[in-house]
């Protein structure tokens, strides 16, 4: 019930010191009207910390990921077939110049209303679009972060590492993206730090990550600022 939720929480074994911690909270709040229900309420410090670790995964993943395509999209750049420069040109062209939110709702909405089980369920939840969508969108800017630091390696470097005898995907591996690497890295930080923030986008489609959680909190408890402050430091943190 909800009147046992507000007593404070305590793990197994959990010591004194704890208990007092979360209590203390509750004293705050009664004394000062400051209420931060996430450390005194159990089911409010579920579901926040639920959401917490839900943005480190999509964080993470999304990050992995754009860097994966990065990555792949800078090398095929190079391809001798125009077929696939001209699919990569395009696919920067359209992440980059359309709002991610859009896109965002465009993979949800649109693509999902087309991929459904035989009973009607989405065959896609709506974290795995986030993810998907995040990670095209950052992926786009790092394509070209990745190319800019592909063009800063010397030709002679890419010609020494042929007359080994590397292939073209080798010499890119092993000689080339290692050296673009060092020279992209602040760009590549930049739009990494930018991708953990714009993961809060992803509320629109009810993934149950911080924000949205959050918004549920002081819905609940009506304690706005408390929670804008909280999540402002938890993302400050994050990002640093």
């Amino acid at each position: 019930s909800r009147a046992e939720n507000l007593r404070p929480f305590s793990y197994p074994g959990a010591s004194r010191s704890m208990d007092a911690f979360f209590e203390w909270f509750r004293w705050l709040y009664e004394t000062t009207g400051v209420n931060l229900t996430i450390f005194y309420d159990a089911f409010d410090r579920r579901r926040f910390v639920a959401g917490f670790f839900t943005t480190i995964k999509l964080a993470a993943s999304c990050i992995l990921l754009s860097v994966l395509i990065g990555v792949v999209g800078a090398w095929l750049q190079g391809s001798k077939l125009r077929l696939t420069r001209h699919v990569v040109y395009w696919y920067i062209q359209f992440f980059r110049n359309t709002p991610p939110l859009v896109q965002l709702y465009f993979f949800y909405f649109g693509l999902g209303a087309y991929l459904k089980t035989a009973t009607g369920e989405p065959f896609v939840s709506n974290v795995t679009w986030a993810i998907l969508g995040l990670s095209m969108y950052a992926g786009a800017f790092n394509v070209e972060i990745f190319r800019s630091g592909i063009e800063s390696v010397p030709r002679a470097t890419v010609e020494a590492a042929e007359s080994f005898g590397f292939s073209r995907l080798q010499a890119y591996w092993h000689v080339v993206l290692p050296l673009a690497f060092r020279v992209c890295l602040p760009a590549l930080n930049n739009n990494l730090v930018n991708l953990v923030k714009t993961t809060t986008i992803s509320y629109a489609i009810a993934v149950p990550e911080m924000l949205y959680v959050a918004n549920q909190i002081w819905s609940d408890e009506s304690n706005v600022p408390e929670m804008m402050n909280v999540l402002l430091i938890i993302y400050v943190s994050l990002v640093g």
